[in-house]
């Protein structure tokens, strides 16, 4: 199996797991010891600015929600996108421009710049070796190239919608179908 950092975990219908249960994933990182990756399409009812205040207690320039990254815990975590931001030993170049950031400092002056498009994290989901690609052969998941407009979506039907331009077939357009059927 190829690396899949920068590549998206769509969890398939069958995936009834509470915790990835209808969820996006970006993965951050898929090294030979296990793989990490952030839910996209979960936030939870914290500002960012909340966040900042409470506990970073700095200023901060950045609107929207945390999200639930997985159900590891883990420390505040970013994906940015924008021009190489610090020179921190772990951000991690996940695809072309977009980090993948755990350097609080580094963190600390992004949330006060607030310039780039970025979102913050608090958890990861992560797999053991093997593990993923078990539940990947398992049918769990199905594999999507990421793009900075999948990372950065705020649409809360995200799952559904890639659902449905992955699993019809290429003639239907899918932004041909109404959102209620029932109109048709």
């Amino acid at each position: 199996m190829d690396k899949l950092q920068g590549q998206l975990l769509v969890a398939s219908p069958q995936m009834q797991e509470a915790n990835f249960h209808r969820t996006v994933i970006l993965i951050v990182r898929d090294e030979e010891d296990g793989t990490m990756g952030l839910v996209l399409n979960r936030t939870l009812e914290l500002s960012v600015e909340e966040a900042c205040e409470k506990v970073l207690e700095i200023p901060c320039a950045v609107d929207g929600f945390v999200h639930a990254g997985g159900p590891c815990d883990g420390p505040l975590m970013v994906i940015y996108e924008g021009e190489a931001y610090g020179e921190a030993m772990g951000d991690v170049e996940v695809l072309p421009k977009i980090w993948f950031i755990t350097s609080k400092d580094e963190i600390e002056t992004l949330l006060a710049d607030g310039s780039g498009r970025l979102k913050c994290f608090i958890g990861y989901a992560g797999w053991g070796t093997g593990q993923l690609k078990a539940e990947m052969e398992a049918g769990a998941w199905i594999l999507l190239a990421a793009t900075s407009e999948h990372i950065f979506s705020t649409d809360i039907k995200q799952w559904s919608k890639l659902m449905t331009q992955l699993t019809l077939p290429n003639e239907i357009d899918p932004k041909r179908i109404p959102d209620d059927p029932s109109t048709n």
